[in-house]
């Protein structure tokens, strides 16, 4: 069985391949394949030369802030106020289903 040839990749390679994924929005298995290596191998020069990875520039992270305490408040008051409301309908609803159901027996 013949030994495979052990492939050489100098520094400035493994660094232009890391810069890669970070700036062109592939992933690291597109990059990989491009370049002919396994995606192991390019996780591994990402992580040894201290990237990112691949999630910060394929798609960033991007969090909506969340409403603020004062938006909150006024929408609980506003929810209660329809609650109430909704419950007094009901609460009038019953009592003339009653009023109405026993005038027509």
């Amino acid at each position: 069985m013949e030994k495979k040839k052990r492939r050489y990749f100098p520094d400035e390679f493994k660094r232009q391949a890391a810069d890669r994924v970070e700036t062109s929005g592939l992933s690291i298995m597109d990059v990989a394949a491009e370049l002919g290596i396994h995606e192991t191998q390019l996780r591994r020069w990402i992580r040894q030369l201290g990237k990112a990875g691949t999630s910060t520039a394929r798609r960033p992270i991007t969090q909506a802030q969340g409403p603020s305490p004062a938006d909150l408040a006024a929408e609980n008051a506003r929810l209660t106020r329809e609650l109430q409301k909704a419950q007094t309908e009901r609460d009038i609803l019953k009592k003339a289903a009653l009023i109405f159901g026993a005038a027509t027996r």
